[in-house]
């Protein structure tokens, strides 16, 4: 007796792809806000029961290898326009299709810090204005910097732990690495990269990520909101490129007579 054979995968449309980003970046800002406004320093100094910086980075780290795995075989996963563009520069992504992506991204990213300011409305009095008065987890430098670092600092640190994260992720995804587990590593490397970099800028890596927070910042935190959507896309695209030409080229062996 015969069975028919499994029907072969198909390609998700672009559609499927595009709400898959925007899915996973409404995930991504949606917990890590949420876990900053809600759980970082719950209780006060009288009953410090808050998560701190490594609450609130584990929490973005777990979410994005989530996101990975749920998402990542529909989309990609990539959740954040540095990435598609450093994907892009990599030569593992096509440049015509990193517009509608990060447009996307924004969609989610905007939803998911709406969705948190929603229920941050609802907390006791004063919970919400107080949020807003801190920049709503936005990113920040000088005054606005959770360390008081200057804006030298969070430009080198935005290009360098980009550039070190979409070396990771090209790393990892590469067609000769161990199958299954490149969410996780992706996922790891976030958490260690937001544990550096939370101090000196509140650790964007993400422009979507810090539009989101910024818009309900406002003021000074737009003003400075350039810096956070510059400098992830350089390194990311500098480690895009780098990676393209120094690591993954393929060098051609002499003729054999």
């Amino acid at each position: 007796m015969s069975y028919p054979a499994a029907p072969e995968p198909t390609e998700p449309s672009l559609a499927a792809k595009l709400i898959a980003e925007v899915a996973g970046t409404f995930l991504l800002v949606f917990a890590l806000v949420g876990a900053a406004t809600f759980s970082a320093v719950f209780g006060g100094d009288s009953n410090p029961l808050g998560i701190g910086f490594l609450g609130v980075a584990l929490t973005l780290g777990l979410t994005v290898m989530i996101g990975a795995y749920a998402f990542g075989p529909i989309s990609g996963g990539h959740f954040n326009p540095a990435v598609t563009l450093g994907l892009a520069a990599g030569g593992r992504f096509a440049w015509k299709d990193t517009v509608g992506y990060i447009v996307a991204q924004l969609v989610g990213g905007i939803l998911g810090a709406t969705a948190v300011f929603a229920l941050a409305s609802g907390g006791p009095e004063g919970f919400l204005d107080k949020a807003v008065a801190g920049g709503f987890v936005s990113n920040g430098f000088g005054q606005h910097s959770p360390g008081g670092f200057g804006i030298g600092s969070a430009i080198a640190a935005e290009i360098i732990i980009t550039f070190l994260f979409l070396l990771v992720i090209l790393s990892v995804t590469h067609v000769r690495a161990v199958h299954g587990f490149a969410p996780i590593a992706i996922g790891l490397t976030l958490t260690i990269m937001l544990l550096v970099t939370i101090p000196i800028d509140n650790a964007s890596l993400n422009p979507a990520r810090s539009i989101a927070t910024a818009i309900y910042g406002g003021g000074d935190w737009l003003a400075q909101l350039w810096v956070f959507i510059v400098f992830p896309i350089v390194g990311a695209l500098i480690a895009g490129f780098v990676y393209k030409f120094l690591f993954d080229s393929v060098k051609k062996l002499p003729a054999q007579n």
